[in-house]
């Protein structure tokens, strides 16, 4: 069983057109709220909350007042290690877990802090202290830590998961110190869209990595999809979606981002350049939403055969759970939870 999951746009990230934008896809509350309860709507087992400072409304805030509004689905909420104190951190995520009635999982986001910047290795040193505290602290144990960066002696909160352990971590990064870091301390691993064979190989690099820990990991990934009736229908509907955007405007918005000089970015950046002269890098595998974003730029296009085909491939190399989206993000969760959720045997992961 798959866990298929759809983003929330919270980071000013849902267009008609790429880079062109549109006030009512801005986030705000509503718009975002109604994206939430339409993924609940139409049977998505989860849904990321992304974290961003400046681009779009607060990730646990807005968890906070969604979550009763919630009936079936899990919500991915995103946190930035470093920003918030972390005993503070572990009584909201415990008691937004709470009104979730059990079904809260966490995104570890490991890049810089808004207004200063911390090179790679420290960074995730920092993340890894953080993974570990926030870890014991809503398991319901005591903390006593004289780190690098985290400093408590203290007893864990009143306020406690429902199934009074920590809620599964999701932690995605590509550089050495990142796959470390999550082979060390993350339960589901995410890799941004690529090849196959690269996502086949990765998941085998990180095999080996936790084994080196003596632990186990999932494996997700994060792309966007672009499903229509048929082949034709679905790459002109990715032609209209670049088709008022210019290179000056999409790399002001890749720059946007805390992340744009990571590894993975770097990898999103390749791919693109590798692709065939209408963005494909190979069948089904469109890179034209990196022009214009710095984090996962690629998508699957096809009709729903082809969705579900490319999706099976990613599973046979072993990926468990899959965060989509697609523009705008109300449109094309429809299209995608009408015409490819129905054919996948899906559920949230039992970890």
């Amino acid at each position: 069983m798959t866990e298929i999951s759809w983003f929330g746009a919270l980071c000013d990230d849902d267009y008609e057109f790429l880079g062109v934008d549109n006030l009512a896809l801005r986030s705000s509350w509503e718009h975002c709220r109604d994206i939430v309860l339409k993924a609940d709507a139409n049977g998505f087992d989860n849904i990321l909350l992304p974290s961003g400072y400046e681009l779009g409304i607060d990730s646990v805030a807005f968890a906070a007042a969604v979550a009763p509004q919630v009936r079936d689905m899990r919500l991915l909420l995103a946190v930035r290690m470093g920003e918030m104190w972390l005993p503070q951190l572990a009584r909201q995520l415990a008691t937004i877990d709470r009104m979730l009635d059990g079904r809260l999982t966490i995104n570890i986001i490991s890049s810089d802090l808004p207004g200063q910047a911390l090179e790679s290795a420290p960074r995730y040193r920092r993340t890894l202290e953080y993974m570990h505290t926030l870890r014991s602290l809503l398991n319901g144990d005591p903390v006593k830590i004289d780190g690098e960066f985290v400093q408590l002696d203290i007893e864990p909160p009143r306020a406690r998961t429902v199934s009074g352990s920590c809620p599964p971590f999701y932690f995605g990064g590509f550089s050495e110190a990142a796959k470390e870091t999550a082979a060390e301390a993350a339960d589901v691993f995410l890799t941004w869209p690529d090849t196959v064979a690269s996502v086949a190989e990765t998941i085998d690099d990180m095999r080996v990595r936790a084994d080196r820990h003596g632990r186990s990991l999932r494996y997700g990934l994060r792309s966007h999809v672009i499903v229509r009736e048929t082949e034709a229908l679905a790459r002109a509907a990715a032609d209209r979606l670049v088709s008022q955007l210019d290179d000056r405007t999409g790399e002001t918005i890749r720059q946007r981002s805390l992340d744009t000089a990571s590894v993975g970015v770097s990898r999103q950046s390749e791919l693109r350049e590798g692709a065939d002269t209408e963005g494909y890098a190979e069948p089904q595998l469109w890179t034209g939403i990196g022009r214009a974003r710095s984090g996962a730029g690629a998508a699957i296009v096809g009709d729903p055969d082809q969705v579900l085909a490319k999706l099976q491939q990613y599973i046979d190399v072993g990926v468990e759970a899959f965060i989509l989206s697609g523009y705008p993000h109300l449109e094309e969760c429809d299209l995608f939870a009408q015409s490819v959720l129905p054919q996948l045997d899906h559920g949230p992961l039992n970890i």
